[in-house]
Formats: C-alpha cells, structure tokens, sequence
C-alpha cells in the first residue's frame, strides 16, 4: 500500500464531521514534524486549526485544507460504511475520500517527497489547516488568517486541495471564486379569512410582480473571467399550512453570485430600489458570506498547469465557478489562491469515492508544484 493511500483510509476513519476534527490533524502534524515542521496549534472555540512551517524567508508557499467532513447521512444507502475506508474496482470509497481527505494525504506525502529530495529548499513551505470549513466557518480558516496578520506572516502562493476536477484528474483548476451575498426578505400583510379578503392584505400577492422583477434582472455581464451575476430564490415561507387563512407575513431566502463586475453594496442598493417601487412594507437581513476573488495567469496557475501537464498529459481549464471555499479569506490579503483536488462527482453524496490512482497522480502534481515554486 502506497504511503498516500495508507494516510488517506487513516483519515477518512475518523469520522471527523463538522466541527469535531477527531485526531486527524494529530495524524497529519506527527508526519510534519519528522519532516522539520514547525507545528502551531490554534484553537478556537470548538474548532481545532494548525499552522506548521519548514523552512525560512519568502515565497511561502502554503498548502490549505479541512480535516472536517459532511454528515454521511442514511448509512444504510451507502454500499460501504462511510467511514471504515474500502477499495473496490480500483475506488477507495468513505465519507471525505474527495472532499477532501484524499487531498489532505496527497499535500502530506508529495511535501515528505519534496522535502527528501530538497533539504534544503528555497523559502518556506507551510500548511493551514481547519476542521470549521464544511461549517459556519467562523472559527477556522478566517480565525487562522487573523492570526498570520498578527504575527506579520504572509502568504504568497496558497494550493488548496479543495476536489476541483471535474471528469478526469487535473482537467480543471480552481483560480477564482464568486462572491456569496445571502437575503432574508420579510414582507408584512395582514392575516384574515380567506372569503373576506377586502378585510386583509396578502404579502404573497403583495410581493410576487416584485419577485418576477428581481428575478428577470440583469445585474451583470460578468467578464472573461466570471458569468454574469446570478440571483437565486432558494425558499419561500408564508402562512399556516391551511386553506381558509390569508397569511400575515411571508419569508424569502435568495442568495447572489456576483461576479467582479459589481460588489455586494451595489446589489443590495439595488434590491432595495426594486423593492421600493411597490407598495408594502418590507425589512432585509443580509449576510455576506464572501468575495470575489481571482488569481490570474502567473507563477502559481502556471505552475499547477505544467504539474498537471507532466504528470497527466492534458491542459487544464480555468474556473471560477462553483461554490464558496476557504480560498475566500486567504486571497483577502493578497495572496495567489489555486484549488486544486481530485474528481468532485461524488462529493457530500453517499458512496463517495476516489480513484486510487487519482491520489497517486495527485501527490506527483503537488510535488513538481512545490518544484517548480521553491527550487
């Protein structure tokens, strides 16, 4: 058994779902330190986070990951227990086998490569690791970035091992990410009988042309980088379940997307403007979950794409889509941020998996990486 495969069932046994890490960054910091890792463990809260570096001066390359997992769901659709790791047809199988413990044993493995082969290499490698990010992600990555900040330590280049591909290994790379502005939309009517409803106020009559409106904008264009800004409703609550009541006041939850092309002061100004075109009574509470970000074509994306090239023989696509990670908080302070894992088609389902030889390729990609950036 290859020393990947054997640290990836090790942490995928442990059922380390959100917040409860379980031992598995106790596993990972045991390797780093005989490797010459510097271990700083940080909790907060109820989250345990690890910030371990080797080596000195700049570039500091990072590695960032989660040790934290979904919940597994109904155990018995799984064909394998989730978390007593299998391999079947060539598939290691287990709750966090893509998403991303599998990811997290590639960084380990590829770093003790690289490190055997360069002792003494240029700059510092260091990793940054949370169980917080499947969560609220309140007291992890965000919390670990705080503390960098204090203690005057930058991040330069930052490869997360988040599961990016989509069909084959290495066809895409994360370089980018959306911004995430979430709603909660009250609409106050007025409740009474349904046969008398001249002596109340519907909210779902009051609010549904303002819905259609704010439904068929066009916040954006997007750019060569991102699509257009999207808003999305995502639940509508009104009423008591019955038949003879008009309700009293109804909910919305919506959530934009937004490109660069435009920030989250500028959609919720121009909710509000719709909103206010009609005529009931209303209240917002927003919750900006992230921004957007980018790292272009440079050091970091190109070396990712000559490691996947090498190893792979394919070219890999450029993305910004899907949903939110920790790379949001990390590329705040300027940092070059990559996502970079293995195939995302099983992640957060039952029976999630990975090809074997997916986390041997990978652990070749994240050591000619670290090549390319430190030697």
């Amino acid at each position: 058994m290859s020393e990947t495969l054997e640290l990836a069932k090790s942490l995928i046994s442990k059922a380390s779902v959100t917040p409860d890490d379980k031992g598995c960054q106790s596993i990972m910091i045991e390797r780093l330190k005989k490797i010459g890792f510097e271990i700083h463990p940080l909790k907060f809260g109820d989250v345990d986070n690890f910030w371990a570096t080797r080596g000195n001066g700049g570039p500091l390359f990072a590695f960032a990951g989660h040790t934290d997992v979904v919940p597994a769901g109904n155990e018995d659709a799984w064909n394998t227990a989730p978390f007593e790791p299998t391999i079947k047809d060539g598939f290691l199988y287990g709750r966090g086998a893509a998403d991303m413990k599998g990811g997290l044993a590639s960084m380990v493995t590829a770093t003790e490569n690289f490190v055997k082969e360069n002792p003494n290499h240029n700059g510092t490698i260091a990793f940054l690791i949370t169980s917080d990010e499947e969560g609220v992600a309140i007291n992890g990555t965000v919390k670990v970035m705080d503390y960098l900040k204090e203690n005057n330590q930058k991040i330069d280049f930052c490869l997360i091992g988040e599961p990016s591909s989509s069909a084959i290994l290495g066809d895409v790379i994360r370089n980018g990410r959306r911004g995430c502005l979430n709603g909660s939309l009250t609409v106050k009517g007025k409740q009474g009988h349904i046969a008398y409803p001249q002596l109340a106020n519907n909210p779902i009559h009051l609010v549904t042309p303002a819905l259609n409106q704010l439904c068929d904008e066009e916040w954006d264009n997007g750019n060569e980088h991102f699509p257009a800004t999207s808003l999305q409703i995502s639940n509508i609550h009104s009423g008591y379940g019955v038949t003879n009541v008009i309700p009293g006041e109804l909910e919305v939850l919506f959530n934009f997307r937004y490109s660069t092309e435009t920030t989250k002061e500028l959609l919720q100004k121009r909710v509000v403007e719709i909103l206010d075109d009609y005529d009931f009574e209303y209240s917002i509470d927003w919750q900006h979950s992230g921004f957007p970000f980018l790292t272009p074509k440079g050091r970091l994306v190109d070396a990712c794409a000559e490691a996947i090239s090498n190893v792979k023989s394919i070219e890999p696509e450029l993305s910004t889509s899907g949903g939110t990670s920790d790379g949001r908080f990390i590329a705040q302070e300027g940092t070059q941020v990559v996502e970079l894992g293995p195939v995302n088609a099983t992640i957060h389902q039952v029976n999630e998996s990975v090809l074997v030889q997916d986390l041997e390729d990978l652990t070749r990609i994240y050591s000619k990486v670290l090549t390319k950036i430190l030697v």
